[in-house]
């Protein structure tokens, strides 16, 4: 299934030619209300790129109830353990609203960019200041954990 690079609000405003590169890394993902999108502790597969739709966060601690993180919503972003390169999801997300989104295996991003190092940071760069201002200097918070991901792996 494809989807448009030009679609995700976190990468727009990109060289057409960076989108041709990224182009192939996306697929289409779609769900209705109440599904399950990522499990906390299951393999960190995909990172989520939301168009429209609205989805939960929560995180289970061992001993204790679910707690909500946050809600992502169009041009949020949800799956990061994919992108840093962890074994396993932090925490759950379900669909509350029908789902249209994008994802791309945090594995395949990771090698873009150290295949296109400057298209690579210019991805990161988008993707981190797509977090919305949940904490000061988020956006280069978000950067560091990501470069650090992609250097690790």
């Amino acid at each position: 299934m494809g989807i448009s690079v030009r679609r995700i609000p976190a990468l727009k405003n990109i060289s057409v030619q960076r989108m041709k590169l990224l182009q192939p890394l996306f697929e289409a993902f779609t769900c209705s209300a109440g599904t399950i999108i990522i499990q906390q502790g299951t393999p960190a597969d995909y990172l989520y790129l939301v168009i429209k739709g609205k989805a939960v966060i929560s995180y289970k601690p061992y001993d204790g109830h679910s707690i909500t993180v946050s809600h992502v919503e169009k041009g949020g972003l949800f799956g990061w353990s994919a992108l840093v390169g962890s074994k396993i999801y932090t925490s759950s997300a379900v669909a509350i609203e029908e789902l249209e989104a994008v994802r791309v295996r945090g594995s395949d991003l990771r090698k873009f960019c150290v295949e296109h190092p400057e298209a690579g940071t210019e991805i990161l760069e988008k993707l981190a200041s797509s977090v919305t201002g949940r904490w000061t200097n988020a956006s280069e918070q978000v950067k560091s954990i990501l470069m650090q991901g992609i250097r690790e792996k």
